[in-house]
C-alpha cells in the first residue's frame, strides 16, 4: 500500500502580537511565532501601526503599509 503525499503551500489568513512575537496562522491550521526582533519596523511600530496590515500575494506574505514592512510566510516557517 502506498501512501499519497499532498503538498500544501503554507498561506497566512491571520497575524496577531503578543509582547515581543509575530504570530501568523496559516491556512493549513499552524500557528507560528517568531521573535519580533527578526523584523526591526515591527519592533519599532506602534501597535496601531501593527494593527494596520494585509495579506500579499493571496496570503503567502503580509504588508503593513504604515511602516512599509512585508514579512513572507517563508521567513517565518525558517525558524521551523
Amino acid at each position: 500500500m502506498s501512501i499519497l503525499e499532498i503538498k500544501v503551500e503554507p498561506f497566512a489568513v491571520d497575524v496577531s502580537f503578543v509582547a515581543d512575537d509575530l504570530i501568523m496562522r496559516l491556512a493549513d491550521g499552524r500557528q507560528v511565532s517568531v521573535p519580533l526582533a527578526w523584523f526591526p519596523r515591527l519592533l519599532q511600530a506602534t501597535p496601531e501601526q501593527r494593527s494596520n496590515w494585509r495579506l500579499i500575494g493571496n496570503g503567502i506574505g503580509v504588508h503593513w503599509p504604515l511602516i512599509d514592512e512585508d514579512v513572507s510566510v517563508a521567513s517565518v516557517l525558517s525558524a521551523e
